[in-house]
């Protein structure tokens, strides 16, 4: 990171560590900047350690809601944390609160941290908390874009920060045995079995191979999904003393620097009136070379001296001394002008010297005699042009100089990926030329470079992460000469989704119901859950058509189908709902008995046209209207006798 944000925050890492028994071994928390964006297009910086400076950037495609930086005073890893045994406690420390890109199993969010330079091999860790109804699976890739395994993203194990017995433990509940289990095949932490909403489940890691890129992607098993996230590092001092062996007493004003294991100056000083310098904070890995400037007139048969930090503080002592005539120098420049370090120079007799910082080199002590020089180049450069001879007069004490190299450095080829405007991190390149195929990996603003490459023809390529689709050329063909190739660009854009809800016109919720989604890959279906809610994720830019599949008795109280659009920013396109009214069947009434219903008349089957014929069921209907009157009222006269008789 370049910005100057990230700088009071690497300053502000180091003020805000916690002290241990040792005065100079410090155990600092990550320090968080606050997030911007919005939903679904979040982003932010992390500063983890200041020397080396261990900073990232960040983007995340989780929704909104409960996300964003938190304080860590009121839920934090205890001493008493497998992580915080080590790290300590992370109380009043900060840490980040992200969610899936929608509450449903088929739109997981995807964060992904580039890291400014690659991360060291030890001495730092990241913890993932309240893993517990949920699943999150860890991507790692290394500076030279291959993917890290299972073991060397070092999963430490589960344990649970609320867990009863933890001392200092935060106040939560928690349950020991709620723990998240780690799938070393799929990299996937999950959490328990029962998909249980509960507390305090986690799992920390210690990753032991350098890091580029780490990827998270995060995915709702059922109830409120939200994950957090915390970054921790020790650091360790490094001291020694310069001692003139001529004089026989410490010197003071020696220039000397600290380089880390990609050999970048981490740190720079001069000693102290007694002899002594002191780097106090490192992070605590192995791979450093702590590296002086003899004064004129001096030199040192051990100028520079490997550093591990790995388990205890670090100590290089050095000792420098007169030179004895007649010594030899010069320097060691590329075709700009510019100072190459770590030029080896030898003499023919067979000493071998390394060139410093500024590119010079001395040799002394050379004999008399005609002479010559060469230099073995460092990676990424070849020579142009060497010293001719030269001769070591008898009797002589007067040095030799300006015995100088030219080296030009090999071209590189570079570029940059971006999405919607914005660099993309943590995306692995690929270039396939003459020599095979090298690898790299975007930094946090999504640029990239292959230095030193060899003449020829070059295939590169863009491998496209996770949540994203290329847009435009995943490939492109370039042709490296002497001068470097530069603007070697790709497109990205994000994926989208689509999440929504089917209810009934009382409002209750519409399990099992089935939406069709039609677009730029054609057509997919997606059915809503127990709750009504449905989502689909993995969405490409372009238009859609979601429709209802109207289920058996209910219509359609909204409209059945609707359009939507994704960009390349690849939008979560929220509140899709159906409504459904229930379908009303009425049902077909039974006849009234007390209703008489009068036969259809039929022609005799014997074709005589005649009378009706008898149905054998009923005799009222075999006669005529007339007829059925006469016969109720002769009744009626019978029945009225009788009551009167």
């Amino acid at each position: 990171m370049r910005g100057s944000v990230i700088g009071l925050l690497a300053v502000a890492a180091v003020l805000t560590t916690t002290m241990t028994a040792s005065a100079a071994t410090e155990r600092s928390w990550g320090l968080w900047a606050p997030m911007t964006g919005a939903s679904g297009a979040y982003s932010g910086e992390v500063s983890i350690a200041a020397t080396p400076q261990l900073d990232a950037t960040y983007s995340s495609t989780s929704r909104s809601g409960s996300v964003g930086v938190i304080s860590g005073a009121s839920t934090w890893l205890s001493e008493g944390t497998p992580v915080g045994a080590i790290y300590g406690s992370s109380r009043n420390q900060q840490y980040l609160n992200l969610r899936p890109k929608a509450d449903n199993a088929s739109s997981p969010s995807i964060t992904t941290y580039a890291f400014e330079r690659a991360t060291p091999t030890s001495g730092w860790a990241f913890t993932l908390g309240d893993i517990d109804a949920d699943a999150v699976q860890i991507l790692a890739i290394g500076p030279d874009g291959t993917e890290l395994t299972a073991a060397q993203l070092g999963f430490e194990g589960g344990f649970n920060y609320c867990a009863p017995g933890v001392a200092g433990k935060p106040s939560c509940t928690g349950d020991a045995a709620d723990v998240p289990t780690w799938d070393a095949g799929s990299s996937t932490l999950t959490g328990n079995a029962g998909a249980l909403d509960t507390q305090g489940a986690a799992a920390w890691f210690q990753p032991t191979a350098p890091i580029s890129s780490l990827t998270f992607t995060f995915t709702r098993r059922a109830g409120f999904p939200v994950y957090q996230t915390w970054f921790s590092a020790i650091t360790r001092s490094v001291t020694g003393v310069v001692q003139d062996t001529t004089a026989g007493a410490p010197i003071s004003g020696v220039p000397v620097r600290i380089t880390d294991a990609n050999g970048t100056v981490i740190g720079e000083t001069v000693t102290a009136a007694d002899g002594t310098y002191s780097f106090p904070s490192a992070v605590a890995t192995d791979g450093y070379t702590v590296e002086i400037v003899p004064p004129a007139g001096k030199t040192s048969d051990e100028p520079s001296r490997p550093v591990d930090l790995t388990e205890q503080d670090g100590v290089a002592d050095f000792s420098v001394r007169d030179i004895v005539p007649v010594a030899v120098s010069g320097t060691v420049r590329d075709a700009n002008g510019d100072p190459v370090a770590g030029a080896v120079v030898a003499l023919d007799d067979g000493t071998t010297v390394r060139t410093k910082p500024d590119g010079t080199y001395l040799i002394d002590t050379v004999p008399v005699g005609e002479h010559s020089l060469t230099v073995t180049a460092p990676d990424g450069y070849t020579v142009i042009s060497s010293p001719p001879p030269f001769t070591v007069p008898e009797n002589s004490e007067t040095p030799i100089t300006d015995q100088d190299f030219v080296l030009r450095e090999l071209p590189a080829l570079s570029g940059i990926v971006t999405a919607a405007g914005a660099g993309v991190g943590g995306v692995v390149i690929t270039a396939e030329g003459p020599d095979g195929t090298v690898r790299t990996v975007t930094a946090a603003d999504g640029s990239y470079s292959f230095p030193e490459l060899a003449a020829g023809d070059y295939t590169v390529r863009v491998q496209t992460p996770d949540g994203y689709v290329v847009s435009g050329p995943a490939a492109r063909e370039e042709a490296v000469d002497a001068d470097d190739v530069t603007g070697v660009d790709f497109a990205l854009a994000r994926l989208g989704s689509v999440a929504g809800m089917v209810t009934t016109t009382a409002g209750d919720p519409q399990p099992g119901a089935t939406l069709r989604i039609t677009g730029p890959q054609g057509t997919v279906t997606a059915t809503t859950d127990a709750d009504g809610g449905y989502g689909l994720g993995d969405l490409p830019p372009g238009v859609y058509e979601i429709e209802i599949v109207l289920p058996d008795g209910f219509a359609s109280a909204s409209p059945t189908s609707r359009t939507i659009t994704i960009t390349d920013a690849g939008e979560l396109i929220e509140g899709q709902d159906f409504v459904l009214s229930p379908v009303v069947v009425t049902p077909t009434p039974s006849p009234d008995p007390s209703e008489s219903q009068e036969p259809t008349p039929q022609a005799p089957s014997d074709g005589s046209g005649g009378g009706l014929a008898t149905t054998g069921v009923d005799p009222w209907p075999a006669v005529g209207t007339g007829a059925a009157l006469l016969a109720l009222g002769a009744i009626t006269l019978i029945v009225g006798r009788r009551r009167r008789a």
